[in-house]
């Protein structure tokens, strides 16, 4: 093999290799639930007394997760016989929204975004709806999930 022939064999070989590790890389974004799934952990939010039996009922809770303490908010919300949870997190940027009672809707303070009461948009640059959170109703308490 002479000298142009190996160099040429090299650089092939070295491109092919990337190509395949590159490749790789590229599922393994593609596919990060396969990788790593989230783990969700309950913790108690209310008596199930406590739920709204009709609209919106904002909560605030305290939950720990690897020896931190952290507080959260969510929207409970009854709504047409249905029980679900929002999160308060605007999806254009982030911003806390909050609910207006007279409006009948969730409002963001940051840039206008509108969310009727089941957190679809209604008006306003996010770009989907308010995130339902897991919950579930056990031992007479409201737990909402949150990834841990």
């Amino acid at each position: 093999m002479n000298r142009r022939d190996f160099l040429s064999t090299a650089i092939k070989a070295f491109f092919t290799l990337l190509g395949i590790i590159t490749g790789v890389i590229a599922l393994l974004f593609s596919y990060p639930s396969r990788i790593r799934r989230p783990v969700i952990e309950y913790f108690p939010v209310m008596d199930e007394d406590e739920m709204p039996r009709r609209g919106v009922r904002t909560v605030t809770f305290r939950y720990t997760i690897q020896k931190k303490v952290l507080t959260s908010r969510a929207f409970v919300v009854n709504h047409k016989g249905s029980v679900y949870v929002l999160s308060p997190v605007c999806t254009h940027l982030g911003c806390l929204v909050n609910w207006h009672r007279k409006k009948n809707q969730f409002l963001c303070p940051c840039h206008g975004g509108k969310y009727d009461i089941e957190g679809r948009v209604v008006d306003g640059p996010p770009p989907k709806p308010l995130t339902r959170l897991p919950f579930r109703i056990s031992d007479g308490k409201l737990h909402i999930g949150m990834k841990v």
